[in-house]
């Protein structure tokens, strides 16, 4: 019973190199890029390192990384401090924070670091999938400089009634972490340091004086 059960084991180890289509599910088999008895390729890329087999999109292994990535790996610098793999052109023009991909996007919460999802690097220096506003922060996440142009156009399109036109209001800009005192308005305030419309209420609304 034992030498039938040695038998079948070495039997299995001999087809489990073999591989294609005659691999047995359950046998030995050493991953490779090719068959080694009929040449079959069994993905364009292969990393020895990660076992991944794939079709060729230009991955490379990063080391830092652990994992392979989507290339062209010229395309493509390791960051040490944020421990992630960047654009190129972002190489001296980014804000380093430690370990910064290892999180969850706070967005639509996938795993930053093992996302095949190119995560988009605000100004802020956090990571995101989407958005046009960090949610760690609350910074603008884009150049918004022509939406806020065109919110000004709304603004002056929509007078506020009689009873709220001399009303200010404090806030505070998530973007320039400025404080100021604005006119409220139903479509935004804008902050009167950088002109941004990224901005939270601060205080409550008052009206102001010698137009009461």
């Amino acid at each position: 019973m034992a030498a039938s059960a040695r038998e079948d084991g070495a039997r299995g180890q001999e087809q489990g190199r073999r591989g294609c289509e005659h691999y047995d599910r359950g046998c030995l088999l050493k991953a490779q890029q090719t068959c080694e008895e009929c040449s079959t390729l069994f993905g364009e890329y292969y990393c020895s390192i990660c076992h991944l087999f794939d079709k060729d999109k230009k991955q490379y292994h990063c080391e830092n990384c652990g994992i392979c990535r989507i290339g062209p790996k010229e395309d493509f610098f390791h960051c040490l401090k944020c421990n992630l793999c960047l654009a190129m052109n972002l190489q001296g023009k980014h804000k380093c924070i430690e370990n910064v991909s290892r999180q969850n996007c706070p967005i639509c919460l996938e795993d930053i670091h093992t996302s095949r999802v190119v995560a988009h690097v605000l100004p802020c220096g956090h990571l995101l999938h989407r958005g046009y506003r960090c949610p760690l922060c609350m910074h603008s996440a884009l150049d918004m400089t022509r939406y806020w142009r065109q919110l000004d156009d709304e603004v002056a399109q929509t007078p506020m009634p009689s009873e709220y036109q001399n009303m200010t209001v404090d806030i505070l800009c998530n973007d320039c972490n400025g404080r100021s005192t604005v006119q409220f308005h139903i479509l935004g305030m804008k902050c009167n340091i950088c002109d941004s419309y990224n901005t939270a209420q601060a205080g409550g609304c008052r009206i102001s004086l010698g137009q009461q």
